[in-house]
């Protein structure tokens, strides 16, 4: 625990050092590092992804010093320090906790998180869905409403359910693309499939922010080998037909 609480010492000391004597350090304001922050939880995630340990260490250095640089700024408007930001989150999590710092029990974890949406009203929140912040990407924020609403218990009780409702809403957006031809209709049940494709992901246990980049991943390494292999042959992808392409596509996987 000393070396632990001796080397984050040394970190809010470099940043007083820095936020003092560097030129780009002292220019640095909240607005200015919230996209460096963003970046950073990306780069975190691509590390977390590649199952990159060495990286995650790395990139987690990144965003602690982040957090640190967030703090410095709010003690200079005299907002808040980091033992003010520590001891918050301290206080949080042991309300947020009853079933280990109280008498309440919790024997698992959907009985932890549905104390831990009942505390969160009880704070004043309004909605279950005042937490989820606005501008998350599309496909996380779904799945958050999702993993949120099941914590007051409104969700489906089966995986066969929430699959039935997958193709019912296939049904509906192959009606709308068959039949009627409207793009903003089309577009509506369009993301009612890709909501409902998240919801049965979420009850399978896989979560389809991961699926969806190392498909990403996956892609884009095939068809850079397409690419490179294409060049090397002397050819051009725009002179090729699908056909010629294919057979660079599954040599590419057969490599996999």
């Amino acid at each position: 625990m000393e070396r632990k609480l001796k080397a984050f010492e040394r970190l809010l000391n470099i940043m007083d050092d820095l936020r003092t004597g560097c030129p780009w350090d002292k220019k640095q304001t909240l607005e200015s590092l919230r996209y460096l922050t963003i970046e950073e939880v990306y780069e975190l995630s691509d590390a977390i992804l590649n199952n990159d340990l060495n990286e995650i260490k790395k990139e987690l250095g990144d965003l602690m010093l982040h957090m640190v640089f967030y703090a410095k700024i709010g003690s200079e408007q005299k907002a808040f320090d980091m033992a003010e930001v520590l001891d918050g989150i301290s206080e949080k999590l042991i309300y947020r906790h009853p079933h280990i710092y109280s008498n309440v029990v919790a024997d698992d974890a959907d009985t932890v998180s549905q104390n831990w949406e009942a505390l969160k009203m009880k704070e004043g929140r309004k909605s279950v869905l005042e937490g989820v912040p606005n501008s998350l990407p599309a496909m996380v924020k779904a799945y958050r409403m999702q993993e949120k609403v099941r914590g007051v218990g409104f969700d489906w009780e089966r995986p066969e359910q929430v699959w039935e409702k997958v193709q019912e809403e296939l049904s509906e957006f192959h009606h709308e693309v068959s039949q009627s031809g409207d793009k903003q209709k089309m577009e509506a049940e369009f993301g009612d499939v890709l909501f409902s494709l998240i919801n049965y992901a979420r009850f399978l246990d896989i979560n389809p922010e991961d699926a969806l980049e190392r498909t990403n991943k996956k892609f884009k390494k095939r068809f850079e080998y397409l690419e490179k292999e294409t060049i090397a042959q002397g050819k051009s992808l725009h002179d090729m037909s699908l056909a010629e392409m294919d057979v660079y596509w599954e040599a590419a996987k057969k490599m996999e």
